[in-house]
């Protein structure tokens, strides 16, 4: 469990699927995504996003509000897919949900994830990376000070070819 002012990093509870797949259906959130997802497609993220976490000891950590105990999505670090042009390698990732954007989570959560990385796995390299229309992710990556990587940029091997998501931009950090 990793703990910022206002969030709590934590694994997944069955208290989570429901409002993980409202997230998930959503169009509004999905909309940098090829599709949305279904109740099952999103339960079967949670449990493999759980189990990499009991494997590795890090993973996409459910996020929770502090305050009262929300879920708000999940933030965390992810070992890459060997089929991932970057691989091998740890990827940082977010979603959350859209009642939580705006309000500097994403950011908070994802920079303790970097921070967990960096002094408890002792990581070289973190990458992240979205879909190029993406902006708002982008940003988020800017304001974590990671370094735009357009040498390593890729079209996604999961994104049918032509479509406007399959191009990906590619940000780095670098252990301090």
């Amino acid at each position: 469990m990793i703990e910022t002012p206002r969030l709590i990093l934590r694994g997944w509870r069955e208290a989570d699927l429901e409002p993980w797949a409202a997230l998930n259906a959503d169009p509004e959130v999905m909309r940098h995504f090829p599709t949305t997802y279904s109740r099952v497609e999103s339960d079967a993220m949670a449990a493999v996003n759980q189990t990499h976490i009991e494997q590795h000891g890090f993973g996409l950590w459910a996020v929770e509000r502090r305050d009262d105990g929300a879920f708000l999505g999940f933030t965390g670090l992810m070992t890459l897919r060997e089929s991932n042009p970057l691989a091998p390698g740890v990827e940082a990732g977010w979603r959350l949900a859209r009642h939580a954007w705006g309000q500097g989570y994403a950011t908070e959560a994802a920079r303790a994830a970097l921070d967990f990385g960096f002094t408890r796995l002792a990581l070289a390299t973190i990458v992240a990376f979205t879909a190029a229309p993406n902006l708002p992710s982008q940003a988020v990556m800017g304001r974590l000070a990671m370094i735009r990587r357009p040498d390593l940029d890729f079209d996604h091997p999961a994104v049918p070819e032509g479509h406007v998501l399959r191009p990906h931009r590619v940000w780095s950090a670098a252990a301090p």
